[in-house]
C-alpha cells in the first residue's frame, strides 16, 4: 500500500500538468513554446518527490 501511495503521490502533480496543457484554446500562456518548461517542471517534481520520500525513509 505505501509502494501505491508514493506512486500515485508522484503522478498526481504529472496529471495536474498535462491535464493543463492537453486543453484546446489558442491564447493560453506559454502554449507556443512552452512545451520545454513543462517537462522541465515534471522532471522537477519526480525529482523532488523521490527526494522527499528518500528523507523521509519511505523508499
Amino acid at each position: 500500500m505505501q509502494f501505491l501511495t508514493v506512486i500515485s503521490t508522484i503522478f498526481f502533480p504529472l496529471t495536474l500538468i498535462t491535464g493543463w496543457f492537453g486543453m484546446n484554446f489558442k491564447d493560453m500562456p506559454g502554449l507556443e513554446n512552452g512545451y520545454p518548461a513543462v517537462m522541465a517542471l515534471s522532471i522537477v517534481i519526480i525529482v523532488i518527490c523521490i527526494l522527499i520520500f528518500k528523507k523521509k525513509k519511505i523508499i
